[in-house]
């Protein structure tokens, strides 16, 4: 993996943080639940109070501050459920913050002020991030495999919980934001096997979403001096010959195949984050297996500015998934 987290944080994209808030808790009458009956697989030790909170002022998304959530060691789901009439579709959202932390308002519940009034649950997961603790940290897999353990650990609940929440399992996605993006494609192509030991009948449901958004994803791509790394010199010389641009190479670590699901990939191509080859490599392997995908990119837009609206085209793009999810058939008129 890049030894630089291409999903950088986006307290770190935005700059520092400024001021602490209690913990972070869901609106009134929506509550947390934790995905893991007991003890975590693969827990470990953060380096400040469970769940510490900053409200980010010093850097504003649209004129607004937002919330980043840090030190998660006791993942939770919230379930939004629909407002208006219910399409049956729920969404797992997965907030972006390098997998260092959560921004949890701006890619998070924000997306479910979004989904909820099309008819659309939307399932606001609060995976596990620390940026302290030997190895494993928390970071993309296999670095790390918390993230995708609670990933996968929350797709089964929502599908053995479907009935209870008025949720088609067979119209269930995840979308997510920056490193949420890589985690994403990461269960997407992760489905067929659980990273842990199976605790109960959760985990004898398949979690492997319908659909897959990535928004501005990190992590996808592998560049030039990574394939060099892993293939050998005299490999990747003969390769640069013929192909100069080893950015658009896929992560190896993503194997994406027939199986892999339908995808939307959102970018900016003035993203100083995330490069805009993450988008590309996945689309060029998305279409080489036969995978439905479609790709929007934008020359401008930057990163991390989640639902919020600015002055560029590009943050207009939630009308283009549910175009999108009308398309591949998850929701209708």
């Amino acid at each position: 993996m890049k030894p630089l987290l291409s999903a950088l944080c986006v307290v770190f994209a935005f700059g520092g943080p400024s001021a602490q808030t209690p913990a972070w808790q869901p609106s009134h009458g929506h509550t947390q639940v934790l995905i893991w009956p007991g003890a975590v697989p693969d827990a470990q030790p953060v380096a400040g109070p469970e769940d510490d909170t900053t409200t980010v002022t010093e850097s504003l998304v649209a004129g607004r501050p937002w919330v980043d959530v840090a030190h998660v060691s006791r993942p939770t789901m919230t379930v939004y459920s629909p407002t208006g009439k219910n399409t049956g579709a729920a969404v797992v959202v997965f907030p972006g913050g390098g997998y260092q932390g959560l921004a949890i308002d701006l890619e998070g519940t924000e997306v479910c002020d979004w989904l909820t009034p099309k008819g659309i649950s939307c399932v606001l997961l609060k995976y596990r991030v620390t940026d302290a603790g030997p190895y494993p940290k928390s970071g993309p897999y296999p670095e790390s495999p918390m993230a995708l353990e609670d990933a996968q650990r929350a797709m089964g609940l929502l599908r053995l919980r479907s009935a209870e929440w008025h949720i088609d399992p067979h119209k269930i996605g995840v979308l997510g934001f920056s490193a949420g993006g890589h985690l994403s494609a990461a269960i997407s192509t992760h489905f067929d096997r659980r990273l842990y030991v199976p605790i109960d009948a959760a985990d004898k449901k398949s979690c492997r979403p319908d659909f897959a958004v990535a928004i501005y994803p990190g992590h996808l791509s592998l560049s030039a001096a990574e394939w060099d790394a892993q293939q050998g010199t005299k490999k990747f010389v003969l390769r640069h010959a013929a192909n100069t641009d080893k950015e658009l190479d896929v992560n190896p670590d993503l194997p994406v195949t027939g199986r892999t699901p339908p995808t939307f990939l959102l970018q900016a191509e003035d993203d100083q984050v995330d490069n805009v080859n993450d988008s590309l490599a996945y689309y060029i392997a998305l279409k080489k297996a036969g995978v439905p995908a479609e790709m929007h990119l934008y020359a401008q837009g930057g990163h991390a500015f989640g639902l919020r609206r600015t002055k560029f085209p590009i943050t207009g793009w939630p009308q283009l998934v549910e175009t999108w999810l009308r398309t591949i058939g998850m929701i209708s008129e």
